[in-house]
């Protein structure tokens, strides 16, 4: 069959190639039998089918490659590749790079392998995890900078390349066509309109795998390279093919049914009949194509007559908006129509659109766009279906993936801006795209219910609609952002006036969504989350495009665009106050936060003036429109004000968290940034009077502004009146001092956010670059002639290295204020604006403070400083009208009065504010009024005579004496007569009118509308309603209040300097320095009142009076020197007492509270120092194990749960808190001293093959092999891998404690992150982890003392005793040979320690259950211990002193339990090894004949483990003696051991030498001290059996060179004994206590020997020999030849194992985890895309194991085995349960111990030494070794358990 095809297809190319006309038709003919549809009209019978679209496969195949084999035509199109472009298509979670260094536009991605083959070093780049998918756009000179490019496509190689040959493609453009018609009407078939909306889905699935492999043959073809893509790409295009092969004229039935469900499918693609909501069926597309006009798309309106003449409102339907014309273009069909398609790839992309965009087709369409010709026709193909393309993406059900595809898509050719600027001119891409989100957005209108609830014409977007809270909008917003950002396209937008009008139309539907209104009586019921989508929808549809077209307004050249943006956006805001029916006062308890018209005018108006030089006055409206467009902003500040003081909690948190989205720094800039600007406009546009008043009003706090002590609020509850007034004043501060519009620059702007967000906290360089606004500064690239982000950030802060505190946490790089930041720059008003949670501008305080007290500037708790702010912008000097106007003026004055007299509700921050608004009056004053002498005499026509004119430093020495209020009944004034006369002491006639005047600030207000109203006598017809409501009427209305004159007598100036008095506590405190010291008046900055409290404030402000004006001067010194006594507070009700003394009782209890809570903080605080402390050594814990003192002679236990104090006794035990876990620590100390690399490429590899573990378990087995199983068992240690580790917290408790504490955990039903069924709990003092009690054996201090009593006992008598102690029969000591507690609890604790190993550590004998197993075991456990410690002490006992945790050792009580039931295995006398070791051995034969194995021989055995088992199998309490004893035996045998093993080390004929020598000295006196003879003795006796014959060759290569002289013999034999005698030391010193002395390494050899008891103290350290430390037992020759016989023997039945079983000089390195790379990139690159050995795919979340770097997969169900995961059962098999991994996707690190896991933290960090986790930001990362170091550490210590807090368990599944 294959060889037919391809002879069919040799023979058709043939005739082709000579242009046969027949030929052809053959092929036409051949081509439409295999590719045609079989008729499936029964569409049952598969059987046909299935086989089909295979061979339509395998024909297309054959017949393209003309007959050649398909690789070989694959390879000959790819040589005619002019590949420029890297193109590669990637789908979503694939990693790509982005250099902003080197992108012109903001989308530019880069494939890894062209990102590492550019030069990106130094850029500013980062890695990250595609969402959508995307293409790599290196080559590509439209969307980055040439120099980025990659080596491959930088070359532009169009020249080289040579054409290519007519007839390799020949077949190709004849057979694609049909292809791809068969491709389309597989499609068509495959589709039917869903019928009543039942998903069709599972359908469209079957058609798409059916056709899985051709479109992924497609896919094949354009990786062909050029040559293919560009005949595809004329296929695809090409009119004429389409329409001779899809007209659906063919006979062939199945055709023409395909086409009609193709027509019955294009019905539905135009925009023009109205949604599905209607039932009415599919209407006519015909009728609206005439006309190009949106209906007024509310969904229950009709068709309309759609006339394009007039705008007719549509009366019909919800809302009356005017509609939208559209352009009734000619050139193009319009963007409503249904489509038509002319080609290919149009039917192509729509039915890819149909079907919901496979994630193949969209591949296979993106994978072309390297073709410049395809690419255009691709976008202008993917712009004529956009409509249709959003109108699919509504209906969908998936519509998340969807979105990612279309974009995917559409970033793709949007971000070109050539091709971009092509399609808005030739296919009206900015039209259609308005219209579609304009069309999209109609689909879920309301009413709105802003200001007017009935009449309202207003319609708003609903944000409850799935269409905004899933954000399905985003594909749309994203291109129009992305077209936008290109200037040729924005520059189109910004002149069409009438896109101009769709947009504001547009963007009026988000104007007032999402209207809260405030409960007044019940808790809502169900919190709405909607804000979340209002505010997204603000920010992304309103917002962005805001930014991307002022970006284009930088220059004078373009205030046109400015201008017209600014007309329509007036326009759009007077259409909407129409609306929504607004007068002149908002609806009460309403508030919404989405005004983007107000914000567009305030942004546009704001670039207006700071770019492009426009008059302000030019662009604003008349007074009435200023008027309204204050009140909406002005309404929101009020109501963040309520939301703070707890106005608003019946809404539910929810509007909580709207007042915090709306300042947060993602939206602030877009929000309250231009709301306060356009405030700032109002204000200095509108008369100041009325400004002002309106403010206190909206924050409902006018009744609190009277002189009267007690007042009634109709709009607030007294409750809430102080933080309402706080936040008038707070708002006005900011309104007056703010400039971030009026007139900073960028680097100004920038510097001010980054010092207010450093102020609040130390930040790390990440959650800076979030916290700052982005968009007046881009962060991305530097703006010419501005600083960067960088700069500016090392100009105001200094780095803080991460550190560590013992405690484990980890701290991250952090940015802290540099010292002169807080001195000069420190702004409260900034952090306050931008603060989201009040408790950060508490902490901004404390910081500040502790600056202050730091730098000794101030003592005592300072006020916020005032700063100085940058110069007004000319166009907003009218803002400063605002602290020079009489409303103002009062207002100060009497707020300074009432704090003076203590009027309730008034607070410090009160005072704090207005001060800084005097101030901010004082500082803004020079250019007002400047002939203030007698300024007060002309102005009487004015309306209030409080003060007599505008000016604050004239008005600060105005005597206001008599002031008439409106009090309640009940109120103190009442009582008081009035004064006889009203006449005023002197100052001006003009004063006693004023005194009977009472002023209203709500009156003021009504007077200036009034006015403003009047005077826009056009207006004139819009009279104002006049309000009948009483809340708002003015304050005199209420019935029950009466008139009172109150005498007050005080200027602002004689205010402030009683206020000093009365905060200093002491009368006449201020004294005018300027007496003094002249110089005061003539400095202008004087730093002593930079900071300070208030009374620094009252100075500075009054001297900066007196700076101003001599007359203040005078004044101030006037009222200083009739010092009045501060008036006496006025005679309180009872009443008034009462509420007071409430008050105040409050206050106190507060304090009082606050103290005992700091109290109780630093309690607890010392006490966790002292006890969590893990690392310290010194920290004293009532346990006095280690250091008993010599008189007691028993050892006392406190309790730490029942708190007493006693001895251990057998009936009621102590024990110690420990935590057992096993251990492989040790296994992985390694022989060579340069550490294991991470492999990180093919070439490297670990082999575990020189870890001591494997060497040791070599050599168990070997042993096993040649000798007795039982005496191997005891000539090894064990536990190097999965040995018992046991440590201690140090704390005890009563056995029977513990028990019933384990009970009440049992009980507990709190979650614990333990398992207290494991026997698991936290020591009940210090909470550190445990799982077990180690008993203390009772028993008295004495033979503590023994030792220090030299006993004169002869070496042999000593060796007899140990002999007869170790054959009496290891029973329990006779007192307690009944059962007692203690020997349960000790039983009990064995059993613990055995269980906390796996049973594969444990059982080495080649007999199952042998007891000689458990005999290994235990010894090995003591052996684990002291190596451990040994390791901890960094493997040499140099520093001497305790043990590292000295009083936290439990090795003494361990050695009682091991001892305990190591007795109970007697060792059979005959095998003890003490007799081979003292006694000569009689008969030699003896043991041959009897054994079939022999024992080990003695020098095989290892030193370290015999002494422990010598020493446990005696009874304890053990004597000093007898431990010396031991030792020495030992130590002589380990010397011989090592001159054995030396002699093997050496040539043949330096042998030869040393035995000549050494044979000489044998006659001497200490001859059996000299190493020389002994030898020469061993190599004597060694000789006589085979143990030297078959080395020559190999030796002689090995170290021929090295030969050996006196000196390096005595060194290499010290090395060889030292490590048994740093055991044995560390063995003697827990068992008998006593310092371990400190030495220089070089002396460690003697420091030991001579503590041990091997060296006389007497000896003279001149020519010090190791040799004179040996004490033989019996004569040295004798046994000497007694241990080499047994080796001769033995070498002659196996010659090959003598040297392999040698003791080798052991020099373990201390254990380390692998070292890894010094970059990240390094261990991900190589490691994300590697794929498992086990299960050969490529892991969802590699990991690697950082102690022995095997890659495992982790939470793989594909790698698991009997339900555990691979990273818990690696975690077993190398770390015995403790498992250390680096996660490849994530770089942090889990750490797995036991049953549970934690996620320990990252070693690596970026260059400002922060975490990234989950490579979310994909900065390049690097190894930070001070972390790597801990985590060793904790590794090596075992402290994971204690350090890390947060464990969880891990069931396995990890």
């Amino acid at each position: 069959m294959a060889q037919e095809k391809r002879a069919t297809a040799a023979r058709l190319k043939a005739a082709l190639s000579l242009e046969q006309e027949s030929a052809a038709a053959e092929l036409r003919a051949l081509l439409e039998r295999v590719l045609s549809l079989r008729d499936e009209a029964s569409s049952s019978s598969s059987s046909s089918s299935s086989s089909s679209p295979e061979a339509a496969l395998s024909w297309c195949r054959c017949l393209l490659a003309g007959g050649e084999p398909w690789e070989g035509f694959v390879a000959a199109v790819r040589a005619y590749d002019p590949a420029t472009l890297c193109g590669l298509v990637w789908t979503a979670n694939f990693v790509a790079y982005r250099c902003r260094t080197c992108g012109i536009s903001p989308c530019m991605s880069l494939c890894a392998e062209c990102f590492h083959q550019g030069e990106h070093a130094g850029h500013d780049y980062n890695m990250f995890r595609s969402q959508a998918g995307g293409a790599c756009d290196c080559g590509d000179g439209n969307v980055m900078r040439e120099a980025g490019f990659c080596k491959r496509h930088r070359i532009k190689s169009s020249s080289e390349v040579p054409s290519v040959p007519k007839d390799l493609l020949i077949m190709s453009e004849l057979v694609l066509p049909q292809f791809i018609f068969y491709l389309i009407q597989y499609l068509r078939d495959g589709y039917n309109e869903p019928v009543l909306d039942l998903p069709s889905e599972k359908d469209l699935l079957k058609v798409l795998q059916m056709l899985e492999p051709h479109i992924s043959f497609l896919e094949d073809l354009t990786k062909m390279g050029g040559a293919m893509r560009s005949v595809l790409t004329q296929v695809l295009t090409n009119q004429q093919f389409y329409k001779d092969l899809s007209s659906g004229s063919g006979e062939n039935a199945c055709a023409k049914k395909s086409h009609e469900k193709y027509l019955v499918a294009l019905k539905g693609s135009g925009l023009t009949f109205p949604e599905d909501k209607l039932g009415s069926g599919v209407q006519e597309p015909g009728a609206a194509a005439s006309s190009s006009v949106v209906q007024g798309a509310t969904p229950s309106s009709g068709q309309g007559d759609s006339s394009d003449e007039e705008d007719q409102d549509g009366s019909q339907g919800v809302g009356k908006r005017k509609r939208v014309k559209l352009s009734s273009s000619t050139k193009d069909q319009s963007i409503m129509d249904v489509l038509k398609h002319k080609c290919f790839l149009e039917e192509l992309l729509f039915w890819t659109i149909k079907y919901e965009f496979p994630q193949k087709m969209v591949t296979f369409l993106l994978n072309m766009l390297p073709d410049q010709d395809y690419k255009i026709a691709f976008t202008k193909t993917f712009v004529q279906h956009y409509a249709f393309i959003m109108k699919t993406l509504k209906k969908s059900h998936e519509s998340d993936t969807m979105s990612n595809r279309i974009v995917h898509i559409s970033v793709q050719l949007f971000s070109n801006e050539e091709l971009a600027r092509q399609v808005t001119e030739e296919c009206q891409l900015l039209d259609i795209m308005v219209t579609v989100l304009l069309y999209m957005m109609e689909s879920c209108l309301i009413k709105s219910e802003l200001q007017d609830e009935e009449n309202s014409l207003h319609v708003v977007v609903n944000c409850g609609e799935s269409l905004l809270k899933n954000n399905t909008y985003w594909p749309l917003v994203s291109d129009f952002i992305n077209i936008l950002s290109h200037q040729s396209v924005a520059k189109k937008f910004l002149e069409d006036h009438r896109l101009l009008v769709t947009w504001m139309n547009f963007v009026s539907f988000f104007q007032g969504m999402n209207l809260n209104k405030r409960e007044l009586n019940e808790h809502v019921e169900f919190e709405s989350q909607t804000y979340y989508a209002a505010f997204a929808a603000e920010l992304e549809a309103c917002a962005q495009p805001m930014w991307g077209l002022l970006s284009h307004c930088k220059i004078r050249e373009t205030q046109e665009y400015t201008r017209n943006v600014v007309r329509y956006c007036l326009e759009a805001l007077q259409d909407w106050f129409d609306a929504i029916n607004f007068v002149d006062e908002p609806t009460p308890n309403q508030v919404t936060f989405h005004l983007p018209l107000h914000r567009y005018y305030a942004m546009f108006l704001s670039k207006a003036v700071k770019c492009q030089e426009l008059d302000l006055d030019s662009l604003l409206p008349d007074q009435e429109m200023l008027m309204k467009l204050m009140v909406h902003p002005l309404q929101i500040q009020a109501s963040l004000s309520e939301i703070h003081s707890n106005m608003w909690v019946r809404n539910g948190l929810q509007i909580k968290g709207q007042a915090m989205t709306y300042v947060q720094s993602h939206f602030c800039n877009s929000m309250i940034d231009p709301d306060i600007y356009l405030l700032q406009i109002c204000a200095s546009r509108l008369d100041p009077d009325y400004f002002i008043s309106s403010v206190f009003e909206r924050f409902k706090v006018v009744d609190l502004l009277t002189m009267a002590s007690q007042h009634q609020n109709t709009v607030l509850d007294s409750e809430h009146e102080r933080s309402m007034l706080e936040g008038a004043l707070t708002f006005l501060v900011i309104l007056l001092s703010l400039r971030l519009h009026l007139g900073m620059t960028d680097d100004e702007i920038l510097r001010a956010e980054m010092v207010a967000q450093l102020c609040m906290n130390d930040r790390t360089h990440s959650s800076l670059l979030d916290l700052i606004p982005e968009n007046p500064n881009p962060k991305s690239g530097i703006i010419p002639g501005s600083l960067s982000f960088e700069s500016m950030l090392s100009a105001v802060a200094d780095f803080k290295a991460p550190v560590f505190e013992p405690g484990g946490s980890m701290q991250q790089g952090m940015y802290t204020p540099k010292a002169e930041v807080w001195d000069q720059e420190f702004d409260p008003v900034m952090v306050i604006l931008r603060t989201v949670y009040r408790r950060d501008v508490q902490s901004a305080m404390d910081r500040y403070t502790a600056f202050l007290k730091q730098s000794g500037k101030v003592h005592g708790n300072p006020w916020p400083p005032y700063k100085k702010r940058t110069v007004l912008h000319p166009s907003y000097k009218g803002l400063m009208r605002l602290l020079h106007c009489k409303t103002l003026h009062i207002v100060l004055f009497t707020l300074l009065y009432k704090i003076l007299m203590d009027h309730q509700n008034l607070s410090e921050h009160v005072l704090c504010m207005v001060l800084y608004l005097i101030e901010l009056g004082l500082e803004n004053s020079s250019d007002l009024e400047s002939d203030e002498e007698d300024a007060g005499v002309g102005q009487e026509r004015c309306h209030d005579s409080w003060f007599p004119g505008n000016n604050l430093v004239s008005n600060m020495r105005h005597f206001i004496n008599y002031v008439r209020v409106r009090v309640p009944e009940t109120a103190p004034e009442v009582k008081r007569e009035p004064p006889a006369s009203t006449s005023s002491d002197g100052s001006g006639a003009s004063q006693n009118s004023g005194t009977a005047q009472v002023f209203s600030l709500v009156a003021e207000r009504r007077k200036k509308f009034q006015e403003i109203i009047n005077r826009n006598t056009t207006e004139a017809n819009q009279a104002v309603r006049p309000k009948t409501s009483m809340k708002w009427s003015a304050p005199g209305a209420t019935p029950q209040l009466t008139t009172a004159i109150l005498e007050v007598k005080e200027s602002i100036l004689s205010l402030l300097i009683k206020l000093h008095h009365k905060l200093s506590g002491k009368q006449n405190s201020y004294f005018p320095p300027w007496l003094d010291d002249m110089e005061t008046l003539i400095q202008h900055e004087n730093p002593k009142y930079l900071h300070g409290d208030g009374m620094t404030a009252v100075e500075r402000i009054l001297l900066k009076a007196a700076l101003q004006s001599r007359l203040n001067k005078h004044i101030i010194e006037d009222i200083c020197r009739k010092v009045t006594p501060p008036v006496p507070p006025k005679k309180i009700s009872p009443a008034e007492k009462k509420t007071l003394d409430k008050e105040e009782r409050r206050q106190k209890a507060r304090e009082r509270q606050q103290k005992l809570l700091a109290e109780f903080a630093s309690r607890q605080k010392s006490f966790m120092e002292t006890a969590m402390d893990v690392e310290s050594p010194d920290v004293d814990i009532a346990m006095e194990i280690a250091t008993a003192e010599q008189h007691v002679s028993e050892a006392v236990y406190d309790c730490v749960i029942c708190g007493q104090s006693g001895p251990s006794t057998e009936e009621r035990p102590a024990g110690l808190v420990v935590l057992l876990q096993p251990s492989s620590v040790l296994g992985q100390c390694r022989n060579s001293t340069e550490s294991k690399k991470l492999p990180t490429s093919e070439k490297e590899q670990i082999y575990p093959g020189d870890t001591c573990a494997a060497i040791y378990e070599a050599r168990l087995a070997t042993l096993q092999q040649y000798f007795k199983d039982s005496s191997c068992l005891q000539s090894v240690s064990i536990g190097w891998e999965g040995g018992v580790y046991v440590q201690t917290c140090g704390h005890t408790l009563h056995i029977d404690c513990h028990k019933s504490y384990m009970e009440s955990l049992r009980n507990d039903q709190v979650l614990q992150g333990f398992s207290v069924d494991k026997g698991e709990f936290t020591c009940p003092l210090c909470r550190q982890f445990a799982n077990s009690v180690l008993p203390c054996y009772p028993g008295n201090n004495v033979e503590r003392t023994l030792w220090q009593c030299h006993s004169n006992k002869s070496m042999q008598d000593l060796i007899k005793e140990v002999e007869e102690l170790q054959e009496q029969l290891g029973t329990f000591p006779v007192s307690i040979s009944s059962e007692t507690n203690l020997s349960k609890e000790m039983e009990s604790v064995m059993k613990d320690i055995k269980s906390t190993t796996q049973k594969k550590y444990t059982d080495y004998s080649k007999f199952p259950g042998s007891p000689d197993n458990d005999f290994l075991f235990m010894y090995s456990v003591a052996r684990t211990n002291l190596e451990l410690e040994l390791v901890h002490r960094g493997g040499n006992l140099c520093l001497g002193g305790a043990s590292t945790a000295g009083k936290r050792s439990c090795l003494n009580q361990l050695f009682h339990v091991l001892a305990m039931h190591m007795r109970l295995y007697s060792i059979d006398s005959a095998f003890n090894p003490w007799k081979k070791l003292t006694q000569l051995a009689i008969d030699e034969n003896l043991q041959m004949s009897n054994e079939e194995q022999p024992e080990v021989p003695v020098l095989y055995r290892d030193v370290s483990s015999l002494l422990l088992i010598q020493i446990l199998t005696m009874p304890q309490p053990l004597r000093k003696e007898h431990f010396i004893c031991i030792t020495k035996v030992l130590f002589t045998l380990l010397y011989i051991q090592a001159l054995v093993a030396l002699s093997v080390k050496c040539s043949s004929e330096e042998r030869i030498t040393w035995m000549n020598s050494g044979a000489l000295k044998k006659s001497l006196s200490n001859a059996k001290k000299t190493w020389e003879v002994l030898f020469s003795h061993v190599i004597s006796e060694l000789s006589k059996g085979k143990i030297y014959e078959q080395e020559e060759t190999e030796e002689l290569a090995m170290d021929s060179t090295s030969s050996w002289c006196p000196h390096s013999i005595e060194i290499y034999l010290q090395q060889f004994c030292l490590p048994f005698l740093r055991i044995t030391s560390l063995l003697q010193h827990h068992l008998f206590g006593g310092e371990l002395p400190s030495c220089q390494e070089g002396e460690e050899f003697t420091v030991l020997a001579s503590c041990l008891g091997l060296l006389s103290p007497s000896f003279q350290s001149s020519q010090f020999s190791s040799a004179s430390c040996l004490d033989w037992p019996v004569p040295a020759f004798d046994i000497i030849s007694q241990w080499c016989s047994e080796l001769v023997s033995f070498s002659n039945t196996h010659p090959t194992q003598v040297k392999v079983l040698l003791i080798q000089e052991p020099k373990w390195d201390l254990p380390r985890l692998l070292q890894l790379p010094e970059n990240y990139n390094t261990i991900f690159q190589y490691y994300h895309r590697k794929s498992c050995s086990v299960c050969s795919k490529v892991p969802k979340d590699p990991a690697i194991c950082l102690v022995c770097g095997t890659f495992v997969c982790l939470k793989g169900l594909c790698c698991k085995q009997q339900s555990y995961c691979e990273c818990v059962l690696h975690s077993q098999n190398c770390g015995a349960g403790t498992g250390i991994f680096l996660l490849i996707n994530a770089s942090v690190i889990i750490i797995i111990r036991g049953h549970r896991f934690c996620l320990w933290g990252s070693v690596y960090l970026d260059a400002h030494g922060e975490e990234d986790r989950d490579l979310r930001r994909g900065k390049p990362l690097y190894i930070c070794k001070e972390r790597y170091n801990v985590l060793e550490q904790q590794w090596v210590s075992h402290t994971f358990d204690h350090i890390n807090k947060r464990w969880g368990p891990h069931y396995n599944g990890l």
